[in-house]
């Protein structure tokens, strides 16, 4: 617990939490990991006597990744520590808590990139469409839209929650997103996404701020009146992968999957880039090694020399 940090650390902790929630916006599970692992290195960092940010270094950092890595910690959970060490050394320098950035000579080991989970596009449509025979009372109708929607786009389950009404503009099929570090960008999206919205916003929503005084201007809604958040999200999609006989997918999973068929339907590199809201073309680049794969999956099932 960092509640057993020297104070100055705790206090450093806290800030940066904060900094990462309000500042660059990060989601609340990254907020939470880096947190989670800055804390570790300051235990690490306690026990050799640093009392503030100003007293670590180079050694201490890379120290505290070898003894992750003794008690046999994967790369992956490896090079997330060392990035949010980098981040937070970063950030206690830009605030002056210490005299320099030790974290800029951290390397960290690559971490092995598979392949995101796809669906084939037809099971992407079982998946969003076999909610349209399930229930019709308000928590359906938002179901369905939000299965829509979050395939037509390619949205991140925290941008979909926290959509308003005001960012969706039915004329022209786009809605307005706010990313990571408070970005926005703006998302087309197509007449199925459009019926479906349509319908929620008539016919379910209207019931469901009828059970709170708090539903403001939060596009879709919990069962108690207020802002949907990302856990629900995650169970519809489940629920509806697996009463489409689906394997497990999550909201991410159908991000992957929007991205992948627009680059196989023949879409540009740099416009998928830009609707997912990625900073680097290479945060992209890996739907092009989806797209190769499932290529080469087909030519092995259907051409008689594979």
């Amino acid at each position: 617990m960092h509640e057993e940090l020297p104070a100055g650390l705790r206090d450093a902790v806290d800030e940066f939490g904060r900094h990462l929630a309000r500042v660059e916006n990060r989601s609340e599970h990254t907020v939470r990991a880096y947190v989670g692992d800055v804390v570790s290195l300051l235990h690490h960092a306690a026990a050799s006597g640093c009392t503030q940010p100003r007293d670590l270094d180079i050694a201490l950092l890379r120290g505290w990744l070898a003894a992750r890595m003794r008690q046999g910690a994967a790369r992956t959970s490896q090079a997330r520590r060392a990035a949010a060490a980098r981040t937070f050394t970063a950030w206690a320098h830009r605030t002056e808590l210490a005299p320099s950035d030790p974290g800029t000579q951290l390397a960290s080991p690559r971490a092995h990139r598979g392949l995101p989970t796809v669906l084939r596009a037809d099971q992407a449509a079982s998946l969003v469409e076999q909610e349209n025979d399930q229930r019709q009372d308000p928590e359906g109708v938002r179901d369905r839209a939000v299965l829509e929607l979050l395939y037509a786009t390619g949205v991140r389950v925290s941008e979909l929650c926290g959509l308003d009404r005001a960012d969706v503009d039915d004329a022209r099929r786009v809605v307005r997103v706010f990313g990571k570090g408070a970005k926005e960008r703006a998302v087309p999206y197509g007449l199925p996404a459009q019926r479906a919205l349509d319908d929620w916003l008539r016919h379910g929503r209207p019931d469901l701020a009828k059970a709170s005084e708090h539903s403001g201007e939060a596009l879709f809604l919990g069962i108690k009146g207020g802002r949907l958040q990302p856990t629900v999200v995650r169970r519809i999609v489940l629920a509806a992968a697996r009463n489409a006989g689906l394997p497990h997918t999550s909201p991410h999973d159908l991000r992957h999957s929007a991205a992948t068929h627009l680059l196989d339907g023949g879409a540009d590199l740099r416009a998928v880039q830009d609707l997912l809201g990625h900073a680097s073309l290479s945060s992209t680049q890996i739907y092009t090694h989806v797209s190769t794969e499932r290529l080469r999956a087909a030519f092995k099932q259907a051409h008689p020399r594979a």
